[in-house]
């Protein structure tokens, strides 16, 4: 049985690696096709790669939290590259109402206090009066979490990878199709929109976060990731159109500033890149597992790709070889 997964995102990498690994009992093979010169060229990657299911209940679906969790032992037990070290949410002094929203939204928190906080993270002593901790969330940097799929596929035996590969040029020899080209299957898969994403990279040496800090704000939410040795990712956008590549001086503008406010020392920072791409999402935004005879088609994931890739994987594998029907992302609207 020959498997062809399309895209070399995180959702095809993983949909390659489960189904790569489920396959193996079964004498599958998997191939992998990608028509960039490398994995991760999308919008994988330019994720923020906050594994934060709780926090994300603040305004996405159940379904979202649920799903997410299983992200959390996949990415620090499978694919061991996240660092469990919680989330902060915070916001400043006149948006004190944001915050208790987003608490009565939300679970799996401790609220700290300044003092807390500034113990937690010496780097926001005396910053902020209050904030939320999700301690059992994690973040991973995507960069490093696709390459590492890319180096645990490499050596599986039934498992081949094929770069710089258009898979419409390819004979249709395969007993499953697995689609997983986020916004490029467009005009393969029915309500598909894309939603465009801004982010930043910047570098200090002035400030030391060691998890995710999310400020709220009704205008404009972002949030700072740490990378380590001095870089932060702050993202990100969220824009109601289909221009992938163009980053604008407003979002510039609007992610500094938010950064600003989170720490001073921001305002100082060497901005090291910059980038955009455009979001899947569906009308509902929630993802979609769907089957067209032999064809799966992995996506929606909206801004939620690290999030929800490795539960879809996992069900998309247990579709083909176990014809397991998964009705909470398999009916389409």
């Amino acid at each position: 049985m020959l498997i062809r997964v399309i895209g070399a995102g995180v959702a095809g990498l993983t949909a390659a690696f489960e189904i790569a690994r489920a396959g193996a009992a079964h004498g599958a093979r998997v191939e992998l096709i990608e028509r960039e010169a490398q994995a991760g060229q999308g919008c994988s990657r330019y994720a923020g790669g906050m594994i934060a299911p709780w926090c994300e209940a603040e305004s996405a679906e159940p379904l979202i939290v649920a799903l997410g969790q299983e992200a959390l032992a996949f990415w620090t037990q499978d694919i061991p590259v996240a660092t469990v070290s919680g989330s902060l949410v915070v916001a400043p002094p006149r948006e004190r109402a944001e915050l208790a929203d987003f608490s009565r939204r939300t679970q799996n928190f401790a609220t700290l206090d300044a003092a807390a906080l500034s113990r937690l993270e010496p780097s926001l002593a005396g910053r902020f009066e209050t904030a939320l901790y999700f301690a059992r969330e994690a973040h991973l940097d995507p960069r490093v979490a696709l390459r590492a799929l890319v180096g645990l596929l490499i050596p599986m035996p039934n498992v081949t990878l094929r770069f710089g590969v258009d898979a419409k040029t390819l004979p249709d020899a395969a007993d499953w199709t697995v689609d997983c080209r986020g916004y490029a299957a467009q005009h393969e898969v029915a309500g598909l929109r894309g939603v465009k994403g801004e982010m930043l990279i910047l570098r200090s040496d002035d400030i030391t976060l060691s998890r995710p800090i999310r400020m709220l704000h009704p205008r404009r939410p972002a949030y700072v990731v740490p990378r380590g040795a001095g870089f932060y990712m702050i993202g990100a956008t969220m824009i109601e159109n289909e221009e992938r590549a163009r980053v604008t001086a407003r979002s510039i503008v609007e992610l500094v500033n938010t950064a600003f406010a989170i720490h001073p020392a921001f305002a100082e920072a060497e901005i090291v890149e910059t980038g955009s791409d455009l979001r899947p999402a569906f009308a509902d935004n929630l993802p979609r597992l769907l089957r067209e005879g032999s064809s799966l088609y992995i996506n929606g994931l909206f801004r939620h790709g690290f999030l929800l890739a490795p539960a879809l994987a996992r069900r998309a594998a247990r579709v083909i070889f176990a014809g397991e029907h998964f009705p909470e992302v398999m009916n389409a609207p």
